[in-house]
């Protein structure tokens, strides 16, 4: 509704025109309607995201809608879930019976008592506060799902706390059946790289929704809403300054239109000819280019001593308050105080953002008022605040210690600090504790007490949190400080390591957990557990050496029993278990407790199930891996502990890669990148698979670049795991017909393995070797490198070596004897496929053929043929084209298995493999190597796909095939 009497003046800048936001408004609308729904609203600040909203809100309550709105705040406590439940205070008249509800909703009564004899009585209270946030988060979906058809909208997610982050993913990855989620944020307000919710989102199929951006008005809009505030006053002369002032940005533009329509209210703009040099020359001599600060701050000096005290104590507190509180902090009675608070909403200097409470409409109004407060004012209402926080019944201390700061006592301010990173472990809010944590060990006078408390708080919730390079700098200084007690500088040593190798795969770290030890000597049972981290090495120390460490942990133990080390030590046990392939492993990882009181227990579990998947996938027990890794990611969530959820979430896409479900891979660990930016292990992981994928559909130069990664890694950190990686390498080298290169690319590999005695690790490490030395004439060394393969097996329940043991005798025998070379390959490839590794299998079924093609050429042809159906389906088109080649070369030449034209496709089956090769960045010269034709051929067929897409550039073909909808 347009501003356009004096009665509506009454709150300037509530009754606006909505302009410029009709396609917005009614792409939201279409979301809105099939539920379960996500939204995500990103624009700038005062772009107009919040006005937006209240229009879905007032279509959605004028057909009867329910809608619930949070906000997040930048000065945020660590209060669980905060945003979300300050919105579902109001949800009480929509809920069904407390007994027809979840159980689990009652856990939400002691945060709602809003809601007492609305929600059942809770249980008992969780052991811990992990546990504790996963009932809650469970509660919360539950009571979601109760109130049925409903809008929750939550704002400026820019400033969510990690818990509500967490709440607001996992509603968004499982929404019940009638919810739509909107959420707004500022991408400029959000650390490059990070997602808006604490982990990259993909919108589930089952899930409607929408991504809006909104953009600055056109001055044509800024027309139209000036027009209905100003009237005839809303010259095109006043409006393009309007546009120039704001850049289109509305908060800013709604501002000036404030401060000209109460202009002329008072009469201080003249009539007819002469009002548009008077609102002009106003306009104009205002400094700030966007008119913010001039326009708040001339409404502020209008209100009286009480309307400006109140004002002012809202700017100091930062976030919204309550009315008691406002007055308390600006010294005010409580008849003042409503006195004051009511001018300063008549004036839309201040607005009520929930129910009594009350803060800017925006905060960069917040902050000109902040600045305009003069400098003993300002700590006078800081010291205010201080007192006033401190006498309510749950005191707000990440607030305190934000006013202590301000009062300019450092040394308070690390006391308070450290008790609000207390208070927010406690809750569960590490991100919270591990921010405040780092900032006062940056403190230059910090005594050295404190420091040691706070480095040991902050290396203790580093060991399962992701935000490495900031926490590794700080522990590194604090073990260096000779006064630390040398207990607390083991446990931080310890700690430090444990991050460095499990984060970023540094073998330094491992060093540092060795060097930890003897300063544990007064706390056995972290010596224990540094010894079960030693336990784990990937480097090329004899298996017995591992071993040894495990069992010197274990007689630790004994003497000095603690559950949650016992557990860590249990889960080495397990691991290295699982690794060799003791065959009785799988039951004793199926009696592992999944509930626990203790959540380290709980996190060890799920660190032995990924290490017992991680076994699994490299001895050929994929199907058994895939389901350890679901629960083992599960148990990490629930834990807190988001390193191991990457591993598991990473190590999932290796066995997409080998199941051969290859469509979405390089997506999918794009998102895991940008979500993980500092994991070594996801990249490291990404570039194996994608290499390998890249090599599968000719790719080389992507190979190239994809492995030149993975050997800079294995380089800087070696480790038998490492070894794995370097077969992608040297089967590329062979791809290319340099057996030298690839025989050195293996042997130091091959090596490592020898040493740690580890052959069911080396992923077809060994087949890739001995096809190298067979075609550098040494066959005396291959026959060796599979008599030792041979011997490392006996009693370990390996399938996916046994395939490669038998690949190997086959790649050694095909020309000596090609019809027993064939039977190991066929062989193999049973295994292979019993394994559920469809890729090998086609490999090996490939080499099967080969061996036959002299002793039976049809039968051999039959099964290329079919080899190359295989390859066509998994994606593998320089695979499938090199069967074709040989079918040719045979004269056994069958239609391609590329299949018959889509009628709806303006592509052939070739062109297409052409576009996709050019959608990659393949040139003409690796086209015609991986399709096995020539480069004039290649020429010929890249000229029709570009005609054929309507473009003009190779550059182009991705977007082409996009918006075509190509397969």
């Amino acid at each position: 509704m347009a501003l356009d009497s004096a009665q509506d003046a009454a709150v300037p800048g509530s009754g606006f025109l909505f302009v410029g936001r009709g396609p917005e408004l009614r792409m939201l609308e279409g979301a809105l309607r099939r539920r379960p729904a996500v939204v995500t609203v990103e624009g700038e600040a005062g772009i107009g995201k919040s006005r937006l909203l209240r229009e879905i809100a007032a279509v959605e309550s004028a057909q009867g809608g329910r809608v619930l709105t949070a906000t997040c705040h930048p000065l945020r406590d660590p209060f669980p879930f905060g945003p979300v439940l300050d919105a579902l205070r109001s949800a009480g008249e929509w809920l069904p019976p407390s007994d027809e509800l979840n159980p689990l909703t009652g856990e939400l009564l002691p945060l709602l008592p809003e809601l007492a004899g609305r929600l059942p009585l809770p249980r008992s209270s969780a052991a811990d506060a992990r546990t504790e946030r996963f009932w809650l988060m469970q509660a919360v979906r539950s009571l979601l799902d109760a109130v049925g058809p409903v809008v929750l909208v939550v704002e400026d997610l820019q400033w969510t706390d990690d818990a509500t982050a967490e709440l607001l993913l996992l509603l968004a990855r499982d929404p019940p059946a009638q919810l739509a989620l909107v959420l707004t944020y500022r991408r400029e307000d959000i650390p490059r790289g990070t997602p808006v919710l604490g982990s990259v989102y993909r919108r589930p199929p089952s899930v409607n929704g929408a991504e809006i951006h909104l953009k600055p008005l056109s001055e044509g809009e800024l027309q139209e809403m000036a027009a209905a505030a100003l009237g005839p006053r809303a010259t095109p002369r006043l409006t393009h300054l309007l546009f120039e002032r704001s850049a289109g940005v509305p908060l800013v533009a709604e501002e000036d239109l404030i401060t000209l329509f109460e202009r002329g209210q008072s009469g201080s703009s003249a009539v007819a000819g002469d009002h548009e040099v008077d609102d002009v020359a106003g306009l104009e001599r205002s400094a700030l280019p966007r008119g913010l600060r001039e326009a708040v701050s001339e409404r502020v000096a209008g209100l009286s001593h009480n309307g400006v005290a109140v004002v002012q104590s809202a700017a100091v507190l930062a976030v919204p308050a309550t009315e008691a509180l406002l007055a308390d902090v600006a010294d005010l009675t409580p008849v003042e105080g409503t006195e004051g608070l009511m001018e300063a909403l008549r004036a839309a200097v201040l607005w009520e953002s929930a129910p009594d409470r009350y803060g800017f409409r925006h905060a960069l109004a917040q902050q000109v008022v902040y600045r305009g407060i003069v400098g003993p004012r300002r700590l006078q209402l800081h010291q205010q605040a201080f007192k006033a926080l401190w006498a309510q019944q749950i005191p707000p201390l990440v607030q305190i210690a934000h006013h202590t700061a301000a009062l300019g006592d450092r040394q308070a301010w690390l006391q308070q600090a450290h008790a609000a990173a207390k208070q927010a472990v406690a809750l569960g809010d590490e991100g919270t504790a591990a921010g405040i944590l780092r900032e006062m060990l940056a403190e230059p006078s910090l005594e050295s007490s404190l420091r040691s408390q706070a480095a040991l708080a902050l290396s203790r919730i580093a060991v399962h949190r992701v935000d490495y390079a900031a926490t590794v700098e700080a522990l590194r200084q604090i073990v260096a400080d000779p006064q630390l007690h040398t207990a607390t500088r083991g446990e931080i040593r310890m700690n430090l390591g444990l991050l460095m190798f499990n984060q970023d795969s540094d073998t330094a770290g491992l060093r540092e957990v060795e060097r930890a030890i003897p300063e544990l000597e007064q706390r056995p049972e972290l010596a224990a557990r540094a010894m079960a981290a030693l336990a784990m090495r990937e480097g090329d120390e004899p298996i017995t050496e591992d071993l040894t460490w495990l069992e010197r942990a274990e007689q630790t133990l004994a003497q000095f029993p603690n559950e949650a080390v016992r557990a860590a030590v249990h889960a080495s046990r397990l691991s290295l278990e699982a690794y060799l392939g003791d065959p009785k492993v799988w039951e004793r990882l199926d009696e592992l407790p999944r509930e626990a009181e203790d959540p380290e227990i709980v996190r060890q579990t799920a660190r032995a199930l990924y290490n017992g998947a991680e076994g699994a996938l490299l001895l050929g027990h994929d199907a058994r891996a895939a389901t350890l890794l679901e629960e083992s990611g599960r148990l990490a969530q629930r834990a807190g502990s988001p390193i191991l959820d990457c591993y598991s979430r990473s190590t999932r896409l290796v066995c997409d890669w080998l199941a051969g479900t290859w469509a979405s891979l390089e997506d999918d660990y794009a998102m895991l990148r940008a979500e993980f930016p500092d994991m070594l292990f996801v990249e490291t992981q990404r570039a194996l698979v994608c290499g390998r994928l890249a090599v599968a559909r000719g790719q080389q130069a992507q190979a190239r670049e994809d492995f030149a990664a993975v050997t800079q890694a294995w380089g800087k950190h070696g480790g038998v795991l490492m070894c794995v990686t370097m077969t992608g390498i040297a089967q590329a080298r062979l791809a290319e017909g340099n057996a030298e290169a690839a025989r050195a690319v293996v042997s130091p590999a091959l090596e490592i393995i020898r040493r740690k005695g580890a052959w069911g690790w080396a992923i077809l490490l060994v087949p890739t070797a001995v096809e190298a030395a067979v075609a550098c004439g040494d066959r005396t060394g291959a026959s060796e490198l599979i008599a030792q393969l041979e011997q490392g097996l006996e009693g370990r329940d390996a399938p996916a070596a046994v395939a490669e043991l038998h690949l190997s005798r086959g790649l050694l025998e095909q020309e000596s004897d090609p019809d027993s070379a064939h039977a190991h390959f066929d062989h193999a490839r049973q295994l292979y496929q019993a394994i559920g590794r469809p890729y090998d299998a086609a490999r090996a079924a490939e080499r099967a053929a080969s061996a036959r093609t002299t002793s039976a050429p049809r039968e051999a042809g039959r099964q290329l043929l079919e080899t190359a159906e295989t390859y066509a389906r998994l994606g593998a088109s320089s695979d499938a084209a090199r069967c074709q080649k040989r079918l040719r070369a045979l004269g056994l030449a069958r239609p391609s298995p590329r299949g018959r034209r889509d009628p709806g496709d303006p592509l052939s089956p070739r062109e297409r493999e052409v576009a996709q090769l050019l959608a990659r960045g393949a040139s003409n010269k690796e086209i015609a190597q991986a399709l096995f034709l020539s480069q004039r051929t290649v020429e010929h067929h890249v000229a029709r796909t570009l005609a054929k897409l309507g473009v003009s550039s190779r550059e182009a073909v991705e977007d082409a095939l996009n918006r075509n909808k190509t397969r």
